[in-house]
């Protein structure tokens, strides 16, 4: 489970607190089925309109839910996110940066264990518009995301929202939005997102936002290569020198790869297009999509 679906239920943990609460509610007036909230000190309560219970565990014993949101802070996460996932969360959308690694190593390693696919850390999260969203990002607002059949990955929150509000200003609607997050060890990659979008019937044209550092790109490229639906790229970072880090945790480049020339270069070579800016990118997209329907109409 990558892609956010209206029936799917979710669990916000944190949903006293006042991003939790505010987040919550958009979620709600999106259309996201927010069936719960867990704050172990005000169980028994009621937060913008849902139960709130002690645990998760408790709360999937009495409403039960597919996705979890974590608003906790980077101190509390672990035990969190290991609550959600021994209680059965389908996904785990972590938003919490700054997640000491050994917990996140430990919170990767339960949810293999258990089958629950996490998002992030440092995700914004999902978006299906006209579906509902589970996260940060402005599912809510729909001057940035309007229905349509362009699937958007993003590794940005603020890259991803600015490529979506290009896409919509272009007349170019998404079918969903996917952040996997900015932290160097991620329990959701590029290719797993590119991939759920591949199969996904709803997604016609994909657009992929990277970063400098890592693998993630060159890795997504090597399912691009075997792809019918047209995929375009930009990749952030193009003027940072090596050996840097720049903004997020996992834009760190070496000597040993992660390098804008780098992730370019595997991304045409598996025949993506790769921009130079992201408003290039709604052109990018037309030309691309409409060379794949001439194509299919020719045969």
């Amino acid at each position: 489970m990558i892609i956010f679906r209206k029936q799917h239920r979710v669990l916000v943990q944190g949903i006293t607190g006042k991003q939790g609460s505010f987040w919550a509610e958009k979620m709600i007036g999106a259309g996201t089925r927010v069936v719960a909230g867990v704050n172990p000190k005000r169980a028994g309560d009621i937060a913008v309109g849902v139960p709130v219970f002690g645990t998760a565990q408790r709360a999937m014993a009495e409403t039960p839910f597919d996705v979890a949101v974590m608003f906790i802070s980077p101190a509390l996460a672990k035990h969190a996110a290991l609550d959600a996932i021994e209680a059965g969360a389908k996904l785990l959308v972590i938003l919490t940066e700054h997640i000491p690694l050994h917990d996140v190593m430990m919170i990767h390693a339960v949810a293999r264990l258990n089958g629950t696919r996490v998002l992030g850390p440092n995700t914004a999260g999902l978006v299906t518009p006209g579906e509902g969203f589970v996260g940060i990002m402005p599912g809510h607002n729909d001057r940035i995301f309007q229905p349509g059949a362009i699937g958007v990955i993003s590794r940005s929150g603020s890259l991803g929202t600015l490529v979506s509000l290009n896409l919509t200003r272009a007349g170019l609607g998404q079918s969903a939005f996917i952040g996997i997050g900015g932290d160097p060890m991620l329990g959701t990659t590029s290719r797993d997102a590119l991939e759920a979008l591949d199969r996904d019937p709803r997604t016609e044209a994909i657009v992929l936002v990277g970063e400098i550092g890592g693998a993630m790109e060159e890795d997504a490229a090597l399912h691009a290569a075997g792809m019918s639906k047209p995929v375009v790229a930009f990749i952030a970072g193009r003027a940072s020198p090596p050996g840097r880090k720049m903004g997020h945790a996992g834009a760190i480049v070496g000597a040993s790869g992660g390098s804008y020339a780098g992730k370019r270069e595997a991304l045409e070579r598996a025949g993506v297009t790769v921009v130079d800016t992201p408003a290039q990118i709604p052109d990018a997209v037309r030309q691309r999509w409409t060379r794949r329907m001439l194509q299919a109409a020719s045969h």
